[in-house]
């Protein structure tokens, strides 16, 4: 999925990856085709490597400790190869489809795309020197284009210095360090030029930045409702809350309560990432309105209300994903 200069690795681009080992004949020892495995999916991901804990999960799901010192060292022969590694891609595929991970890809089209567009170009470069011009004279220093181009950031295709360092060459190439002042046109003008280098040298060599970045989209929601004997537990863990509890207590109150502390376990996402998980949350309770106290509730029941809750949570999601920052 991808908006923009932003991508969401979910899964969906490993499983349109061809899978098979490049050659289906040859035998391979486990840690070849770890290496082979770890290859190919950093390929379908823009280069990037996966966080190795992500990648242990992976082999896990196919029965493969991270630290299996006999199955690296054991030559699989090619059938037993190829299944082997399209298990484990495919499991990576179902790690990132319950945890997706956001990157910026930095590839110079988004920077293109506004420049093609000169209205809005022109609204830019008039906007990024009002913010510059602090004293208002209507002049800004040459320098200060380091500034317009850290103002732009990720949401518009420009990554950092640090994280491309040729960019610093770009602004050399412009005496972007001299302390002539610009005015408004001059200063769109140099801003343009910039880009436009900017812009040529992306799209030779991008930049792929990891986003500190959470969607919550309730597929992984929805698989828990689909598995009953896991959805069964989560019922389980609530009931024990409710003897818990006190007598009085409200049944949706005592569900909410629950979800709040253990939601994004389940994949809703955590209560406190923003006043939006709140709205959604209030929206959701206020039309479930169950006002019988819990301990006028049996299992049954609170098996049904707690499906029904986690269903709407579902569908909320799906329709409108929750973005949250990841705690630092």
């Amino acid at each position: 999925m991808s908006d923009g200069v932003l991508t969401v690795l979910d899964g969906t681009h490993l499983r349109a990856t061809n899978l098979s080992p490049p050659d289906s004949n040859v035998a391979l020892t486990g840690a070849e085709l770890l290496d082979l495995a770890d290859y190919t999916v950093s390929s379908a991901l823009f280069g990037l490597a996966l966080p190795q804990t992500l990648m242990s999960s992976a082999l896990r799901r196919i029965g493969i400790r991270d630290n299996d010192d006999v199955f690296r060292r054991t030559e699989l022969a090619p059938d037993q190869a190829s299944q082997t590694i399209k298990l484990y891609i495919a499991a990576i595929a179902d790690e990132l489809q319950d945890d997706p991970i956001v990157v910026a890809v930095l590839d110079g089209r988004a920077i293109r795309m506004f420049l093609e567009d000169e209205d809005e170009f022109a609204m830019i470069a008039e906007n990024l020197f009002t913010d510059l011009d602090a004293e208002d004279k209507g002049k800004i220093r040459k320098s200060e284009i380091r500034n317009a181009l850290g103002h732009m950031g990720v949401e518009m295709g420009v990554p950092s210095i640090s994280e491309f360092p040729l960019l610093n060459t770009i602004l050399k190439k412009h005496g972007a360090d001299g302390e002539e002042e610009l005015g408004q046109a001059q200063f769109a003008l140099l801003l343009q030029c910039v880009l436009q280098d900017l812009e040529d040298a992306l799209s030779e060599k991008r930049v792929v930045l990891v986003q500190n970045i959470r969607i919550v989209d309730g597929s992984k929601l929805s698989r828990l409702l689909a598995d009953e004997k896991q959805f069964s537990n989560v019922v389980e863990k609530i009931l024990q809350e409710k003897q818990g509890g006190k007598d009085s207590s409200g049944v949706a109150q005592l569900v909410r309560s629950f979800l709040e502390k253990n939601g994004s376990e389940l994949g809703l996402p955590p209560y406190e990432a923003n006043e939006a998980v709140v709205l959604l949350y209030d929206s959701i309770f206020t039309e479930i309105g169950n006002n019988k106290t819990a301990s006028a509730v049996d299992r049954d029941e609170l098996f049904n209300l707690t499906k029904g809750i986690l269903e709407k949570f579902a569908e909320q999601l799906e329709a409108n994903p929750v973005y949250h920052g990841l705690a630092q």
